[in-house]
């Protein structure tokens, strides 16, 4: 049988148990789909809502940021996130960004207030610090910023049609949280027919368990789960400038780099 993940320890190998594994195997599921050839970056909710504004305990920043997830964003994902961007903006590619501020009475977010006891906090709502994208990838000129109302980067956004001006195939997926709207994405994005890579280490959730599940959930239905140094070897092995020609803000990158 091949194996449900190629590369060494899967991130939920301690939450699957042998039947569960076993199902998988003998149905088929958890084949390696392979990255696309026209790969944008996608960058979800990675602000000072879900990642805090500093390294301590969750329980201890969810007092501030109702929606933290705790310290594994700063010393696991954020560091991931930033080795992809380097390489990614060095190749020109496309990065797209989300954030999702709500009106102060929370009209815009509908039903999803109803999960929350603590949705009165004002730390989602427009113009405060907490939709910001976190300093240490924050933003550069050129990037896409799409500020949505709902779990997934493309319900009720023009992200589809930014990547279809693009001709990108594919999405390189990070962000928070990994079982929410990291998920909701992928899964639409597959549903648009875009091949979808997740490293792991670059996802997090306040939930170690609802990070490990909805990441194996995806690896066996829908993407492809796997680390950051084989997204950056991908990246690598990418051509310079593959989307000059359908992306002005890379075009303008490559004419200001000095011969």
């Amino acid at each position: 049988m091949a194996p449900l993940y190629e590369r060494g320890v899967a991130p939920w190998d301690d939450v699957l148990d042998a039947t569960d594994r076993a199902v998988f195997e003998a149905a088929g599921w958890g084949r390696r789909a392979g990255f696309g050839s026209r790969p944008a970056i996608v960058v979800i909710d990675v602000n000072y809502n879900f990642a805090g504004d500093t390294d301590e305990p969750i329980l201890d920043s969810i007092k501030r940021w109702r929606y933290a997830c705790g310290p594994e964003s700063w010393t696991r994902s954020i560091p991931a996130i930033v080795r992809v961007l380097e390489v990614a903006r060095r190749k020109r590619l496309p990065i797209v960004y989300t954030t999702n501020p709500r009106r102060p009475d929370g009209f815009d977010l509908g039903v999803w207030n109803d999960k929350s006891h603590r949705s009165t906090d004002v730390v989602d709502v427009m113009g405060h610090r907490g939709n910001d994208i976190v300093d240490e990838v924050a933003p550069e000129d050129g990037d896409i910023f799409i500020e949505k109302r709902k779990p997934s980067a493309f319900f009720g956004t023009p992200l589809m049609s930014h990547l279809t001006n693009l001709k990108a195939d594919s999405l390189i997926l990070m962000g928070s949280t990994t079982s929410g709207c990291v998920r909701a994405t992928a899964v639409d994005a597959v549903s648009y027919d875009l091949k979808v890579t997740i490293p792991h280490e670059a996802a997090f959730d306040r939930s170690q368990l609802s990070h490990k599940v909805a990441l194996m959930d995806v690896h066996m239905k829908y993407c492809d789960v796997t680390d950051t140094d084989d997204v950056l070897g991908y990246l690598e092995s990418l051509g310079a400038g593959l989307f000059d020609a359908v992306y002005p803000p890379a075009a303008a990158a490559a004419k200001a780099v000095p011969a």
